[in-house]
């Protein structure tokens, strides 16, 4: 067991695409700046000039390589295509299936291609076989998005395993927030962690000073489907417990956010309105808060990894990169270097 980078990267930290526009230039420019992969997260609708600028900043922001996430269950073609004319290092994808078309054209570009799995093996299976670069694990611990039933840490081994002498890196995710996951997923044959929640509560992070307070204040989550039912069906989700969730945790299943009064408003992506994301955010929408955001923001969802309570504090992106990787460190020098 040891600490090293992987993909060319300095360190094995992924900070993930974090939705709908979290993470962006600054918080993906600061992992990339402490040797992480920063990852941008696409939009999910196409919008190609708006990729190109928003890859762009990054780049002014930083001259280490980063990437992109992009989720397939949205239109994404032309995106991906910006995507790779721009040349980023890492094309991160999720949510649908990884073609072997995409992977041949995305090396054909220079650009690795890190497909995110959370349901069972085959996909994972396939995606080996079409020769992606790196698989990362997402357990049932992780916040915002997740299909998948099983706890990270039993799910993780297998698919080490599946690999085998493939020589794919497998990058864990979902509930590591700290030295600790990062050790313990290294035990099990990972060679890399991918946190979301932890870079949600950075200095960096796009996501609103409440939705941040909260991260710090809440230590409980829930698994549910009660937010954006109608946008995306069938995508189940981690949010955090707070009071407005307690009181609508029961809703009936037949109701979704179509319906239901406008809470706020929000500006996404530098859009105010597009076919997908709309300026207004009605009740149960699936739209965290991100700085732009107005009105009742306690009634939104907040998406969180089941070990937000070990958050305690916001931290600056670069500190929490290189306070995992010392850490870290420590932990494996002290605690299993002398082990028979």
């Amino acid at each position: 067991m040891a600490l090293k980078g992987i993909l060319g990267f300095e360190h094995g930290i992924v900070q993930a695409p974090l939705g709908p526009d979290i993470s962006g230039p600054e918080l993906v420019a600061a992992v990339a700046n402490a040797g992480g992969i920063g990852l941008l997260r696409c939009p999910d609708w196409e919008c190609p000039d708006y990729v190109r600028e928003m890859i762009r900043k990054t780049k002014t922001l930083t001259d280490k390589p980063f990437g992109m996430g992009v989720v397939l269950a949205f239109p994404h073609e032309l995106n991906v295509k910006t995507i790779l004319e721009e040349k980023v290092a890492v094309l991160q994808l999720y949510w649908g299936e990884c073609s072997k078309e995409l992977v041949d054209d995305a090396h054909s570009a220079g650009v690795k291609v890190v497909p995110q799995f959370h349901i069972d093996l085959a996909p994972t299976r396939k995606a080996v076989d079409v020769g992606v670069d790196a698989i990362i694990v997402q357990g049932h611990e992780a916040g915002g998005h997740v299909s998948g039933k099983d706890g990270l840490f039993s799910l993780l081994p297998r698919v080490v395993d599946l690999v085998g002498e493939c020589d794919i890196p497998v990058i864990a995710a979902g509930g590591i927030v700290d030295a600790r996951g990062y050790v313990a997923a290294l035990s099990l044959g990972a060679q890399g962690v991918c946190l979301g929640t932890r870079f949600v509560a950075t200095h960096e992070s796009y996501a609103h000073p409440i939705y941040k307070r909260k991260l710090i204040e809440y230590e409980k989550t829930e698994y549910t489907d009660i937010f954006g039912r109608a946008r995306w069906p069938g995508a189940p989700h981690r949010v955090l417990e707070t009071p407005f969730f307690d009181d609508w945790r029961s809703l009936p299943s037949h109701e979704n956010e179509v319906d239901q009064p406008v809470i706020g408003r929000s500006t996404i992506h530098g859009v105010g309105m597009s076919p997908l994301q709309e300026k207004e955010i009605r009740r149960f929408a699936g739209t965290v808060p991100n700085m732009t955001t107005t009105g009742d923001l306690e009634s939104m969802a907040m998406y969180a990894g089941q070990s937000v309570g070990l958050i305690k504090e916001i931290l600056p992106a670069g500190e929490v990169v290189k306070s995992l990787v010392e850490e870290a460190q420590l932990l494996i020098l002290k605690k299993f270097n002398n082990v028979a």
